[in-house]
């Protein structure tokens, strides 16, 4: 009988959501990882997200006011507890040598509505906020004037860094192309807003 008013209830009420819960597996390999949880979790700290990292792991956070903060996993604690990774962050995480391959699992809601990442001038590690593979520009709307350059990383890639720089209205020598759950640098020649609308429906 519970059950029946309750369905009656949400019937009336016509109640819905619009949240897209999901998850995104990314793999880090021993040695430097550029990643970004893209997810909305419900506890975005470095040890919930991090959870199953091998000991002598390191995260690193940046940004343009303070440069780095390092969060080193020693003796099963995190030296910074309360660090966040969040949307539109890009964060580098370090596992130590001759560690296996590990997958780093992020779970949370798909970010949705309009969408803003602040971008100083000088160097941001960022993300896309949307959890979507593409082209900086083209497909997930990253702002750029001419002299901005972005960096993407691939520890197994040789040369690790690829460069490639916004000069004449183009990409030169190709629009950069970034995966779901990677992190990357733009150098900005100005300040800028990174928005987006999005929705998963």
């Amino acid at each position: 009988a519970v059950l029946g008013m309750a369905g009656a209830a949400a019937l009336q009420a016509q109640v819905y959501s619009v949240n897209a819960v999901g998850y995104i597996n990314v793999e880090a390999v021993a040695g430097f990882n550029l990643l970004a949880n893209q997810l909305i979790a419900t506890d975005a700290t470095v040890p919930t997200l991090m959870a199953g990292v091998p000991e002598g792991s390191i995260v690193f956070k940046y940004s343009e006011e303070t440069s780095y903060e390092i969060n080193i996993l020693d003796f099963g604690e995190w030296g910074i507890p309360t660090m966040t990774l969040n949307p539109g962050e890009g964060f580098w995480l370090q596992l130590p040598p001759g560690a296996p391959a590990t997958t780093i699992t992020f779970v949370g809601e798909v970010p949705q509505g309009s969408l803003s990442t602040e971008l100083d001038a000088g160097f941001n590690l960022v993300s896309s906020q949307v959890p979507q593979a593409g082209l900086v520009t083209t497909d997930l709307g990253l702002p750029a004037e001419d002299g901005d350059i972005v960096f993407t990383y691939s520890e197994s890639a040789d040369p690790k860094y690829g460069i490639a720089t916004y000069d004449f209205g183009a990409w030169d020598p190709a629009e950069p192309m970034v995966g779901v759950g990677e992190g990357f640098w733009v150098q900005k020649i100005s300040a800028a807003t990174w928005d987006r609308d999005f929705s998963v429906n």
